[in-house]
């Protein structure tokens, strides 16, 4: 761990003025990002007594190696560059709400021809309309009920596909929950239509849909029609269902984002409640660590930049009204920025009395509860990986904390379809946005050790790419050159394109044994790396090897260090076998047309529909085969001279599934 004293800046040095500073660490990763209305009066706080610091900003300090910091103009200008690096470098000393639960969206897939209405989690998708969050129950009983006024279209794309050959709908088109657009029974632009009448309904326009209804149902019985105006009467008892699900709680045309937090000296659990029409429509909660001594202004700061920020439409549109437990840091600046997002004007406001601020105590409530449950739920976890991690440590003798840990694995079926992964643990938890998968070929693709020393090699020669124009890019500031005079104008509101590969792990782990192993560090050797640690965990006996050792390092069975890196090796050769699966599944279907060059998937569906089979492509003419569609003269000379050089005596080898051994073509 670095030493604050051997990078800290002279005071006289640093500016007075409102910036953005950024924390490096060795490797030239930003670790933290922050803001200051006075550079030097915040940064001084950092190293003047470090044994003072709470626990992580301690660790971020002495993980850095280096400082650097930007003047801007204003504090808006200074928000802005924070949360465009704090979006670009992901820092990991940085405050990150996370949520306490995976909470289920209502979705309606507006970029599509045929717009899908589907429960989601995780990211949010462009061109997808989103309403929740929702409960896992909640969600499911108010789509189905609402696929009964709105028949939108539910199913994936593989089903649509299935019904739109076979010309037949699925079963919720036969039973009227979907209008059926597979079949042709409703045309692109009336779904459309059905789609936007079902996103204005959950966007708060349910009376309006209600009032039509009861119109239309009046207008039934006085024609005597009973029987439609039951089934109106169905529809409206339906929307009433789902409207009224919702307790009022504000005024009708209150729509609001209602933030309140329970904080320790370490941790803070947030909770929102989003209220429109004056309905509670969901909740959604974050539990946050604390980095700097960040006050409570602070905190609500953070969090309305990273949940405006990212989703920039938590709840189908940002609302009017942001109601939060104190005013943030900078409340006017902020303002405008949710404006810009917004594109009209956003209130922030403290609830003082009345209905608003009695629904902020129940959602502070529901916040106490929430990090209560979240520190019994964590309190096991946490010990049991900083046991893990300082296990393994101390097992293997190294001198370095195991902050990142890489695994490696080889997959493939008797030297066929050959490929690897590199799955990634950070803090001893899986960071998923890491993991990579490599296709082997050629003379890498012999035999495992081989393939082992292919993939590090890349997996590095990558990283010491990045590296390199990392350390170019800083040249000229670090020199104190200055730039030339055409030299382009520094873009701080753009992201910079995310490095492939931007720092490297303290320990690479390979599934196998002692040859597995050599040539891993055999790879890290012949690239001038020397500061990664190498091990293999070898499947028989799980022993744990080292490069150039005669003899295993034997973990205890109870050891939570073994535990850990089985559980790495476990996930590296799922997400191994997962892509052998999918590369094989593909190489699966083979056919002689596959050869041909120029002649792609869609133009072969196209000759084998004109002539039947490959043998009647074969004994087509050029003439001939021009005739079919998408095929011009120049390709059908190629795939005349293809054909005429593998001679009269070439074998017709029909196109075969070799998941089933259906033959697709002959």
């Amino acid at each position: 761990m670095a030493n604050p004293a051997s990078y800290r800046p002279k005071t006289g040095e640093i500016p007075t003025n409102p910036g953005v500073y950024r924390f490096r660490d060795p490797h030239g990763r930003v670790i933290y990002v922050g803001k200051a209305k006075s550079l030097r009066s915040r940064l001084n706080s950092y190293f003047a007594n470090p044994a003072g610091l709470l626990p992580k900003t301690y660790a971020m300090v002495h993980a850095a190696s280096s400082v650097e910091w930007t003047v801007v103009g204003s504090e808006l200008e200074s928000l802005q560059l924070e949360y465009t690096w704090i979006k670009e470098f992901k820092p990991r000393f940085n405050v990150v709400f996370r949520d306490d639960k995976t909470y289920p969206y209502l979705a309606v897939t507006m970029s599509e021809k045929y717009p899908r209405v589907q429960v989601m989690r995780g990211d949010k998708r462009k061109g997808t309309r989103y309403f929740g969050p929702y409960t896992a129950g909640a969600i499911r009983e108010t789509m189905d009920t609402l696929l009964r006024v709105f028949p939108v279209r539910s199913c994936s794309a593989g089903v649509f596909k299935r019904a739109e050959a076979s010309g037949r709908p699925c079963l919720l088109g036969y039973i009227d929950k979907c209008s059926a657009p597979c079949v042709g029974r409703i045309s692109p632009a009336d779904h459309r239509e059905l789609a936007d009448d079902f996103c204005a309904f959950m966007g708060g326009e349910a009376k309006r849909f209600i009032n039509k209804l009861e119109k239309q149902m009046a207008g039934a019985v006085a024609k005597l029609d009973y029987e439609h105006a039951a089934r109106l009467r169905d529809d409206i008892t339906a929307l009433r269902k789902v409207f009224e699900r919702n307790a009022v709680v504000l005024s009708e045309d209150t729509d609001a984002d209602v933030f309140a937090l329970h904080e320790d000296e370490l941790e803070a659990a947030v909770q929102v409640f989003h209220v429109r029409g004056g309905r509670i429509r969901g909740q959604r909660g974050w539990v946050v660590e604390k980095v700097e001594d960040f006050t409570t202004p602070d905190l609500v700061e953070h969090l309305l930049q990273q949940v405006y920020g990212e989703d920039g439409d938590t709840h189908g549109r940002l609302p009017r009204e942001v109601l939060v437990p104190v005013a943030p840091s900078n409340p006017e600046d902020l303002a405008v920025w949710l404006g810009g997002i917004r594109g009209a004007k956003v209130d922030i406001r403290v609830p003082q009395r009345g209905d608003k601020a009695a629904l902020m105590s129940t959602v502070r409530e529901n916040a106490e509860h929430a990090l209560k449950l979240h520190k019994t739920r964590r309190a096991g976890d946490i010990t049991v990986r900083s046991q893990a991690l300082q296990e393994l440590q101390e097992a293997l003798d190294l001198p370095v904390p195991l902050l990142r840990i890489e695994c490696f694995d080889v997959s493939h079926v008797q030297g066929t379809n050959v490929v690897a992964s590199m799955v990634v643990v950070e803090d001893g938890l899986p960071k998923k946005s890491d993991y990579r998968k490599f296709s082997i070929t050629g003379a890498a693709a012999s035999d495992d050790t081989a393939a082992m020393h292919d993939v590090l090699t890349r997996r590095f020669r990558h990283y010491l790419q990045d590296k390199s124009a990392q350390v170019d890019a800083s040249v000229l500031e670090a020199d104190g050159q200055e730039e030339p005079p055409d030299a382009a104008v520094l873009d701080t509101t753009t992201p910079a394109p995310k490095a492939k590969f931007a720092y490297p792990p303290n320990l690479v782990v390979v599934d196998g044994g002692q040859p597995q192993v050599n040539a891993a560090a055999r790879a890290l050797k012949d690239l001038g790396i020397d500061d990664v640690y190498v091990v293999g965990l070898a499947k028989r006996l799980e022993e744990v090897w080292l490069p150039d050792s005669d003899f295993p390092v034997v973990l205890p069975r109870t050891s939570q260090g073994l535990y850990l890196l089985q559980r790495i090796r476990d996930e590296a050769h799922r997400f191994a076998i997962t892509f052998h699966r999918q590369k094989r599944g593909k190489a699966m279907t083979v056919s002689a047309l596959d050869a041909v060059p120029g002649l792609g998937a869609s133009k072969r569906k196209a000759l084998l529909a004109h002539f039947g089979s490959v043998k009647g492509v074969k004994a087509a003419t050029a003439e001939e085969l021009a005739e079919a569609k998408g095929i011009g003269p120049a390709l059908a000379g190629a795939i005349v001279n293809h054909f005429a050089a593998e001679g009269p005596e070439a074998v017709t080898v029909p196109a075969i599934n070799m998941a089933t051994g259906e033959i697709i073509e002959t």
